[in-house]
Formats: C-alpha cells, structure tokens, sequence
C-alpha cells in the first residue's frame, strides 16, 4: 500500500532555487519532475521524461514558453504539450508529457502530484510567518534517507530533544513534563509548558538574561505534512503562563515535509523569530544554529531507517509521548484512503 496520499500540496523547492533560465529535477511522490519558469516567471512542472527517448527534462534547458530537451531538442510547453520536433515539421500529435500543478505561496514551490481537477490553491499549508513582516528568518532543506512519517513522529514528540539534543535546546524537564494532546479532522496539536527551569545555550542566547524561564512548545500538525511548532521563553512568573510573552523570545520552527519515494524525503524547515527585526547577523547565527541541530535529528533518523528495513516485519512500538504522532499518522492515513475513493 502506498505510504503517503496524492491529492496534497508538498514543497519541491525553495522560490529562489529556480531563477529564470534554470531547470531543477525533483523526486515527490515517487514522480519525477523538471521545474522552470516561463519568461513571464510563473512556475512549471513538468514530467521529468522526454516523450521521444525519456531523457530527463531537467537536463534540458528553457526557452522562451517552452523547456527544450536537451538530447533531441523537443520543446514543450507549460501545459506539457510539444511545440517543436526540430527534425520533422509536422508535430505528432501524441507528444506531450505530464504537466503537474503548481502553486508559489510562503517562499516555497508547491506540486500537487495526485488529481488534477481537485488541486486547490486554498489547501497549500499555512506558512505564511516565512514572509510575515512581523517576523523574521530563514532555512534551509535536508534531503534524508528515510521515511518522512518518521520526520512527522520526530516532531511531534519533543521529548527526544532531552537525549538528542542535550548541548543546545535540550531540557530534562521536556522528557519529564506531560503533553496535552488534542486533535481533530484537520489537525493536531501537541502543547507542552514547562515553568520555573534553566535555560538551555540556544534559548539563553536569544534572552540575554540571566535567571529561570517559563518555556513552551506548541506543535500543531496539518497533514499530510506539515508541522508548525511555536516556541519559546520568558522570565519566570512575567505572565507567559496567561499568554503574556512580552518579558520572553518567541520563535516558530516551520516544516514541512515530502516524501520523494518510500525511504527517502525532502525535509524543508525555516526558523523565524518576532524580535530582533533586521539583525541579518542574528538570522545567519540562529540558522546556523538549528541546522546543526536539525543534523542530530538526521543521524538518528537515517540510523532509525536502516534498522527498520533491516527488520521489515516488526512493527514499531508506541508509548504515551507517541499520541501526536498516532494521530498524525491516522489522518494521513485518512487521505490515502480518500484517494482511493473509498469512505475514510
């Protein structure tokens, strides 16, 4: 059974990752796409295989309206369509090739890979603090060998930030301090608040003050894959409790993630902050910062998936810190099954 639902938005790359004149190949859902743009900017995807001899599309290069494969010199246009056989003057009327839909919201590409007709540009997943005048930052994307479910649980249980990530945002109290676990049709959400502790190095930084923290996190899923986490510190009792962060550093980590086949996904995230507006020093170190932490998360996640497909008919094992990431995984099992049409 397939692992990950079709008819959904996923991220394929980074705005500025396609300037005009150039083509990138990506792998989403198991489909190989070429992206480019038209001379007008707008954003194509295309089927990565020439209808001629399958030569990849993203070696190819752009022309005008049309992307020109490279070994023969068939050229197609945005909606998939041959233009031009360079060595026939009558066009076949069979040459075409798959143009997927694409969305370009909050800094990234969108592809959706499944039906066509359903593709809503409404349902691309909320990002918007990635271009939010109040807040400010930047990420990056790690291309990782395993499953992206695996991605998902590792967000939705922070507690492995207290063994994972122990030198820089890790906390005894976060393995020790029980979640509030909600969810519905659409989402989930994980909130966890930990008063009266010590701040770690990465949070400490960002306050530059000295004394104890009331600190929270906030992970809300929307699937199929995408998890925004809120979080952040404040002095201790100057009301972060009641919802008075003015005494604190608030951040938001976004991801979201796409599964390019079954083992391996493109992981796009992006570190924003509310304060310290223009400090483009600060943005350079915070994501620096959490790309080194992101690279523990790596290490654990692909050790994680070699062990998996060592053993593929042991089941994974659950505990009480896995409730947002069961009902993570049960909502995008939902959109799997909707695809096949059948009743959730």
């Amino acid at each position: 059974m397939r692992s990950f639902p079709l008819n959904a938005w996923y991220a394929v790359a980074w705005r500025y990752e396609i300037p005009k004149g150039e083509v990138i190949g990506r792998t989403v859902c198991d489909q190989k796409v070429a992206l480019w743009r038209r001379s007008d900017g707008a954003a194509v995807a295309l089927e990565d295989a020439c209808w001629h001899r399958m030569m990849p599309l993203s070696h190819g290069r752009t022309d005008g309206e049309s992307l020109v494969c490279r070994y023969h010199g068939l050229a197609f246009d945005a909606t998939g369509r041959c233009v031009r056989m360079p060595s026939q003057e009558k066009l076949n009327p069979k040459a075409c090739v798959r143009s997927y839909p694409v969305a370009e919201k909050h800094r990234l590409i969108w592809v959706w890979p499944g039906d066509t007709a359903a593709a809503d540009p409404a349902r691309v997943p909320d990002w918007h603090w990635a271009e939010d005048p109040e807040w400010e930052g930047d990420g990056d994307t790690l291309f990782l060998k395993c499953d992206y479910r695996l991605v998902i649980d590792n967000l939705m249980d922070l507690t492995h930030e207290t063994f994972v990530h122990a030198t820089s945002i890790g906390h005894s109290a976060i393995a020790h301090t029980p979640a509030k676990t909600t969810h519905d049709d659409k989402s989930v959400t994980v909130e966890r608040w930990m008063p009266d502790i010590d701040a770690p190095p990465f949070w400490r930084k960002q306050l530059g003050k000295p004394g104890n923290v009331d600190r929270w996190q906030i992970i809300r899923f929307e699937p199929p894959c995408t998890i925004n986490l809120d979080v952040g510190v404040a002095l201790v009792g100057t009301g972060a409790l009641h919802g008075n962060r003015s005494q604190g550093v608030n951040n938001r980590v976004l991801n979201t993630i796409t599964p390019s086949t079954a083992n391996t996904c493109m992981y796009f995230w992006s570190l924003v902050r509310n304060h310290h507006l223009g400090d483009a020093a600060l943005t350079l170190r915070l994501k620096q910062a959490n790309a080194r932490i992101f690279e523990e998360d790596r290490a654990v996640l692909e050790a994680q998936q070699q062990a998996i497909s060592a053993r593929p008919d042991q089941p994974l094992q659950n505990l009480n810190i896995d409730a947002g990431s069961l009902w993570a995984r049960r909502l995008i099992d939902g959109l799997i099954t909707a695809d096949s049409g059948r009743r959730p």
